[in-house]
């Protein structure tokens, strides 16, 4: 097979598998971030936000490339609105439309950082939270929609990058969960 007849289909692929490397790398960063697991000594906490920053936007370019590349693939023909609106594009649509929502999703989450300050420190955080669902997004766009999702090396590697944050969202949740149960049983009022 002659990989220059598929180099559009094959870049968007490592494109996307590359989004979804940087996505889970910089969701498990900033779990962590948020658990305040920082190394200790001067400056590390902002090593670490700079690097989820970097990331952050590494994915979103990997993101634009995995969509844009896919308008010249000879194969699929692609028009813009196909991989930019959710449902339009026939090729296994559901499953493309939860990539486009991941991507939007995290676009918007992603960028809203630097308009932080206008929005609220607290309303951001609150909002920012929402990134993990925008990724997971991402993650069932991948097994449905992608080419290489039935393959063993694939899920291998699916499991390496999605165990950590995901085992990082269930413990900021059971956290969440004894906090107010211990607050309950002091009879503190607690939220939500």
């Amino acid at each position: 097979m002659d990989p220059s007849t598929h180099l559009f289909w094959i870049t968007s692929r490592a494109a996307g598998t590359g989004a979804l490397v940087l996505s889970s790398a910089s969701v498990t960063m900033g779990l962590a971030i948020g658990a305040r697991w920082r190394p200790r000594g001067r400056g590390r906490g902002t090593d670490l936000l700079a690097l989820h920053e970097w990331l952050s936007l590494a994915t979103l370019a990997a993101i634009a490339v995995h969509g844009l590349v896919l308008l010249g693939d000879g194969y699929l023909h692609p028009s813009l609105a196909d991989v930019a609106v959710p449902f339009q594009f026939s090729y296994r649509s559901f499953w493309v439309a939860l990539g486009i929502l991941g991507g939007y999703g995290l676009a918007a989450l992603g960028l809203s950082y630097y308009a932080r300050a206008r929005i609220g420190q607290t309303r951001w955080r609150l909002l920012h939270r929402f990134t993990a669902l925008f990724w997971m997004l991402g993650v069932v766009h991948t097994l449905g929609a992608g080419t290489d999702a039935g393959q063993g090396w694939y899920l291998a590697l699916l499991a390496a990058i999605t165990v950590p944050p995901l085992l990082l969202l269930a413990g900021r949740y059971v956290g969440r969960s004894a906090d107010r149960d211990r607050g309950a049983s002091l009879g503190w009022q607690t939220p939500g």
